[in-house]
């Protein structure tokens, strides 16, 4: 099963990614993961990474769309794909699907899982972490049982993003929607999306992409 999963800033696509790799098998393919791995590899493409990457200048879609396919071919045993951060353009999309035919491989589905701004700016700004364990905490919802404190491991070393704040959050949202709104529109259209909703509860939000990959 090959898919591909969007998801603004905070609407839980990590959370969701992790789910379907521990429990389907399936293999994460992370552009920015597999260029930073292939600048050090050594191989022919490595190389090629490394010398734009160097030049300051963005990697091509066909240098992508190679990596993709190296991976496609190692991760062929594997419960199949999850395509995370790509494609980002309508060119991008059509490569993929060239790309997926060329191997005897289907796009089964993509999953957008759509948010509440409103919701997700009260989510998202709310939001803190322990820095040593990595328990996620929340002002509202889910504050810690004593001020400053790591319920879990006890810890003061709470941490707020930098960027989980209202201003940068907005715009964060709004170039999520400038990139992905014409690929919403092309998947639609091919009756490949599936809309689940980001803000449920992370076993229901699970439960809605099994019934959408009818799995």
């Amino acid at each position: 099963m090959n898919i591909i999963l969007l998801g603004a800033p905070g609407a839980g696509k990590g959370t969701q990614a992790r789910n379907l790799v521990e429990k389907r098998g399936m293999v994460q393919l992370s552009t920015g993961d597999m260029l930073r791995a292939a600048r050090t590899s050594g191989t022919e493409m490595g190389k090629r990474v490394a010398e734009v990457m160097d030049r300051g200048e963005l990697v091509t879609d066909e240098i992508v769309i190679g990596l993709i396919g190296e991976a496609l071919d190692s991760a062929s045993a594997s419960g199949g794909v999850i395509f995370d951060g790509f494609p980002r353009t309508l060119a991008q999309a059509d490569a993929l699907g060239g790309l997926l035919g060329e191997k005897g491989l289907a796009l089964d589905g993509v999953i957008e899982l759509r948010v509440d701004d409103e919701a997700l700016v009260d989510r998202i700004t709310g939001r803190f972490t322990c820095g040593n364990c990595g328990e996620v905490y929340h002002d509202r919802t889910k504050p810690t049982k004593v001020a400053g404190q790591c319920d879990v491991c006890g810890s003061t070393d709470l941490q707020r993003r930098a960027d989980d704040n209202e201003d940068s959050l907005r715009q964060r949202l709004m170039e999520y929607y400038k990139k992905t709104s014409p690929l919403i529109g092309y998947y639609h259209a091919k009756g490949d999306l599936h809309v689940v909703d980001g803000l449920a509860p992370v076993a229901e939000v699970e439960a809605a992409i099994a019934a959408a990959l009818k799995a």
